[in-house]
């Protein structure tokens, strides 16, 4: 009972389980060398430098309309790509996979609405937009019949692309694999921090570009006011930089990461790792997990950190040890923009629970149904 049995094991393979990295983890949890403590910085966690954080210039103006150009520019010419990030467990809403939950009537769902993003980008532009779906073991195939059942809510089934975030095992708090009542063991993906491995590894990555694309637009599949924005994309691309993060102003009640001076240089930290007692509020913005990247600088190995994380499981405590995607700016030069966070216009709507779904309907189908006419 100690380990995966080889039929187990088998299936872990298929979602690139590495045995000898779950070993070292559990023996580093055994040891006490991975723990809540570990997670910490070890440098002191400072206000970026003034003008760190940018804000897009007022609509219309002349300032405005170059980057809409660059944008639109981009797209229209292949160069855009779409990532969602759609791994995870499947239990926040009820077992179901969350992209397939329908938003908006009964066939609008998550995913749909994120084809329809598509779609409207490429009727503005007349450029073609190839969609990457990172799924979860948990995920994946119930996501494939989703596209298929739907016809892939008309776009070209040779534009979307499915791959797989990796797999591990989740461990009880003295490093022992961690059994669920029915004796099998827990598996889960962990974070996102696996996507640009995943996507290299697959062969997502170089398809892109062999294929002209240079940009890549990384958002998670809940933020629906994460949409493709011309003017946005124009930003990164003018920035000249490897990565922009979207940052969204802080409210009392936000918790998440948010960029800090740290080592030396201007990066995202998240929560999980900062120290007891700091005050993240000496910053005013925050991580809203959206991403802009140039492909090119995404194909590389990144070493990011391993965080400890525990969750409840059938009612006990067991351990995750996860990666974060936003770690990528410890090593990418990065443009860090602010975004609206309210309006038609938000950039920043996530849902995470059915609760949070049923409270912004009105909101979406404002964002969605009057998206044309807005542009």
């Amino acid at each position: 009972m100690s380990g995966p049995s080889e039929q187990q094991l088998a299936f872990l393979q298929q979602f690139g389980f590495d045995p000898e990295l779950q070993q070292r983890w559990q023996e580093d949890v055994a040891a006490g060398r991975l723990c809540v403590e570990t997670n910490a910085v070890t440098g002191d966690l400072l206000a970026p430098p003034p003008g760190s954080v940018h804000k897009l210039p007022g609509s219309g103006t002349k300032a405005w309309r170059e980057l809409d150009r660059l944008g639109r520019e981009a797209i229209a010419q292949g160069r855009l790509g779409v990532v969602v990030l759609n791994g995870g467990m499947a239990t926040r809403f009820g077992g179901v996979v969350k992209g397939v939950v329908p938003v908006l009537g009964e066939t609008r769902s998550f995913l749909a609405l994120a084809a329809e993003d598509i779609l409207a980008a490429e009727k503005l532009t007349g450029g073609r937009v190839p969609l990457f779906l990172m799924n979860s073991f948990a995920t994946h195939v119930a996501t494939q019949q989703h596209f298929a059942q739907h016809e892939h809510f008309g776009l070209d089934p040779t534009q979307i692309e499915h791959f797989t975030q990796f797999i591990a095992l989740r461990m009880d708090k003295k490093g022992a694999l961690f059994r669920q009542d029915d004796g099998e063991l827990s598996p889960y993906g962990p974070g996102h921090g696996d996507f640009p491995a995943a996507f290299r590894r697959c062969g997502a990555l170089q398809r892109f570009r062999d294929g002209g694309g240079r940009y890549l637009l990384v958002r998670n599949v809940d933020n629906l006011g994460a949409r493709i924005d011309p003017v946005v994309l124009g930003h990164h691309v003018q920035s000249r930089c490897e990565a922009t993060v979207e940052l969204a102003p802080k409210w009392p009640e936000d918790v998440g990461g948010s960029p800090f001076q740290y080592l030396g240089r201007t990066q995202l930290i998240e929560q999980v790792r900062y120290r007891p007692g700091f005050d993240p509020n000496i910053v005013d913005v925050f991580n809203t997990n959206t991403f802009w990247f140039t492909a090119a600088a995404l194909d590389r190995d990144f070493d990011l950190g391993w965080y400890y994380v525990e969750k409840t499981v059938e009612g006990r405590k067991a351990v995750q040890v996860e990666h974060l995607v936003g770690e990528l700016t410890a090593h990418l030069s990065t443009n860090f923009l602010q975004i609206r966070r309210s309006g038609s216009r938000t950039r920043f709507l996530p849902l995470k629970t059915p609760e949070d779904l049923q409270a912004a309907r009105e909101e979406i189908a404002e964002m969605y149904d009057g998206a044309v006419d807005e542009q």
